[in-house]
């Protein structure tokens, strides 16, 4: 009986103990993470993350079998919800993802999912698992009662320490990766992983800040800009915007084009379709800039471009609609706004979208259209409104102004949003030596083509109006489509890229046209923080105190993102370097957080 009594403790333990560490594996195999790639330290800092949910459970129900179940279904579940957000979007699920949760309903329906090998062979080994557990649960192993539950709320409790002090997670070797959250997410646990990136929420006060600092490098800047040459928006070739009349100044529309980038640029590939040829014939000022986000984070991108702010000094992956811009901002549209113009912010998807509908308001816009509002006829592609039509729409805004109105329009497409995996659109654009190798790389070139047709018809009715009219056209961030495709590209293989490679996956292009004439020089480096501040200035706008310094700082560092930044010189940095760059950079750090955060409690 003894013995009896011994065994049913010691299966009755190894059970215990085993479940959280189970758990931990299949969630990463799930995930796509291999269990060599994940030290025993990480393993064990993970398994107790996940052992705090277990053994709570199973205080709570008694039940051992029941609650494993419970828990591999659950960290089963999150692993599969990480590969998949990883594979459409480039980076696994983020604690700031939770606030978008209607965003990604909105476009989820387009992506396809499907079950890996990995995923298959979890199934496979919770099977097994399973037949064990009612092995001991027909023996009677497998019930909690008394001292025992005690037991397991006191070790829950315990387990709880790196859950409510992510910091603790470091003592096991785990922690986040800011430019790469995959490869955390699989050497240090997808559960770890995300628990450290939870000290990310908050912005940190930047070294040296004070409001009375800010204000004096704004002051600074501006006495520079008067005594100067104005606004310089590159240091290696000044750009020459056109002067125009406060009474002469144009309509401006301002096109963020969802997932628009320049694959042709490097000159790697030979595609069997141009996809960009009209708009490289227009006679415009074309060139490109970089953002700080690839594959998604949409209104990342747009809130650096109506803003000047830059994702740089934010924590990875968060959105500043939902975060930080919680009361009046200034952006294009204030700006505009104060020199007379009626500003209409236009989307043809959600009206919800990255909570939009709050941002705009306080960025100074006075509407807001989105996709229920359009009254145009309506076309789809691949499941999203196409640029077609949200070009009718915005040339039907344009028509229905009042006389002597001058509008600003900022329009977010959504026809090249991602998946690229819909069977039933039909693809044109193939790779010239490799037709049928990307099809996901197909479908969104294809979409391409398609926007580049859509712009010449834009482009064609504001040629023929008698009312200036200036038309910036921007993309958002690259596509996330095969990476070998991404590698021919590039003409450089991710692993073997050096800094100012690295970059060239931020690099979006961009033209500014108008229908007068803009006589003016498109930046050698830019980025989209100050690529707003370039369109003010070709349209003749006064961009204010903060549009002084983001001139003149550009003068010294042409573009800055999250991932890096480019000198004067051209040459490419991480944020990681220490180099004579940085006093610069913590002044428009400081300059930001006063922007941001500090101007409005003054």
């Amino acid at each position: 009986m003894e013995h009896h009594h011994m065994a049913r403790r010691l299966g009755m333990a190894g059970f215990l103990v085993a479940v959280p560490f189970t758990a931990f594996y299949g969630m990463q195999l799930v995930f796509g993470g291999l269990p060599w790639e994940t030290s025993f330290s990480a393993a064990l800092g993970n398994a107790l993350c996940i052992g705090a949910v277990y053994y709570l459970l199973c205080a709570l129900t008694g039940r051992a079998l029941l609650s494993a179940a419970a828990v591999h279904l659950l960290f089963g579940l999150w692993g599969a919800a990480n590969f998949f957000v990883a594979e459409f979007r480039g980076n696994p699920v983020l604690p700031w993802d939770f606030t978008a949760l209607g965003t990604a309903a909105a476009v989820s329906g387009t992506y396809r999912l499907h079950l890996t090998w990995q995923m298959e062979a979890v199934l496979v080994l919770l099977a097994g698992f399973a037949v064990w557990g009612i092995v001991f649960r027909k023996k009677g192993w497998l019930r909690l009662k008394g001292w025992s539950r005690a037991a397991v709320l006191v070790l829950g409790l315990l387990c709880l320490a790196p859950v409510w002090k992510p910091e603790n997670l470091k003592r096991f070797g785990i922690e986040a990766d800011v430019w790469d959250q995959a490869k955390a997410y699989r050497e240090s646990g997808a559960v770890g992983a995300f628990l450290c990136n939870l000290e990310f929420l908050n912005v940190e006060v930047p070294e040296g800040y004070s409001p009375e600092r800010a204000r004096e490098l704004l002051v600074e800047a501006a006495a520079a800009a008067d005594g100067g040459s104005g606004t310089q928006l590159a240091a290696a070739k000044e750009p020459v915007p056109v002067e125009v009349k406060e009474s002469e100044r144009p309509h401006i529309i301002a096109i963020m084009n969802e997932s628009w980038a320049d694959f042709e640029e490097a000159g790697n590939l030979e595609l069997t379709h141009e996809v960009m040829g009209y708009i490289r014939s227009m006679d415009a000022v074309f060139g490109h800039a970089y953002t700080s986000v690839f594959g998604a984070g949409t209104s990342a991108s747009e809130f650096e471009f109506l803003t000047g702010n830059t994702m740089a000094f934010l924590p990875p992956g968060s959105i500043p609609y939902q975060q930080y811009i919680l009361g009046p901002s200034r952006s294009m549209a204030s700006i505009l706004k104060e020199n007379g113009y009626r500003c209409l912010a236009f989307h043809p998807g959600e009206r919800t979208s990255w909570q939009r509908n709050q941002a705009y308001p306080l960025l100074g816009f006075d509407e807001f259209l989105s996709g229920e509002d359009m009254d145009v006829e309506m076309e789809e592609l691949h499941g999203y409104v196409s640029d077609r039509a949200d070009f009718a729409q915005v040339i039907r805004e344009f028509e229905e102004r009042e006389p002597g109105e001058r509008l600003f329009l900022f329009n977010v497409t959504i026809q090249n949003h991602g998946s690229y995996t819909d069977p039933d659109y039909e693809t044109v654009v193939q790779v010239a030596d490799e037709p049928g190798a990307y099809p996901m790389a197909e479908q969104y070139l294809t979409l391409e083509r398609e926007t580049d047709l859509a712009v010449e018809e834009l482009i064609r009715y504001f040629s023929a109006q008698e009312e200036p009219v200036l038309i910036v056209m921007f993309g958002d961030h690259q596509p996330s489509v095969e990476q070998e495709f991404l590698d021919k590209a590039y003409g450089v293989k991710q692993k073997d890229m050096t800094m100012a490679e690295y970059m060239g996956k931020f690099r979006v292009p961009y033209f500014i046209w108008s229908n007068y004439g803009l006589e003016a020089e498109a930046p050698e480096i830019t980025s989209l923080n100050f690529l707003g501040n370039y369109v003010l200035e070709c349209a003749g706008v006064d961009a204010g105190e903060y549009g002084d310094f983001l001139g003149q700082f550009q003068k010294e560092i042409p573009a800055l993102t999250f991932s890096g930044y480019f000198d004067g010189d051209g040459k490419a940095h991480s944020h990681l370097e220490t180099n004579g760059f940085d006093e610069r950079i913590g002044e428009y750090q400081i300059v930001q957080y006063y922007k941001l955060f500090g101007e409005s409690a003054r």
